[in-house]
């Protein structure tokens, strides 16, 4: 049942972290602008991400705020590398693709990838025990 949950958990991170790049583009179509817009989609996929994992996935329960801030700090770390993963993805295939979906099918393949490894990472080293 946690993998079913993690994977719509996953599905529906994604899915907001792309509507605010989508968004983003918007609002700001500028020098850098997808550098912008991933910026923004991560902080909102990481933060939902999180609340849903920490508590439906890994049922974590912090003894205080103290105690979730770092949670969610060593959280964030651990999304370090997998981050890389899905940026990769993204920026390679905006670069590759003349096709304006290309750096969301980019975002969603390396997003599916980050969130396998993700997933042993914070069972391993976040919400361990």
């Amino acid at each position: 049942m946690i993998i079913i949950r993690y994977v719509l958990f996953a599905l529906v991170s994604t899915v907001v972290n792309i509507l605010f790049q989508y968004f983003s583009f918007i609002i700001y179509d500028g020098f850098l602008s997808l550098y912008v817009a991933m910026f923004f989609g991560t902080l909102a996929g990481l933060i939902l991400k999180y609340i849903l994992d920490k508590k439906y996935i890994f049922f974590h329960t912090p003894k205080s705020k103290k105690d979730d801030g770092r949670k969610f700090l060593l959280y964030s770390l651990m999304g370090v590398f997998t981050t890389f993963i899905f940026w990769g993805f993204e920026i390679g295939f905006d670069y590759m693709y003349e096709s304006q979906n290309a750096k969301y099918i980019g975002a969603v393949i390396g997003l599916s990838i980050g969130y396998v490894v993700k997933y042993f990472l914070d069972k391993k080293f976040v919400f361990k025990g």
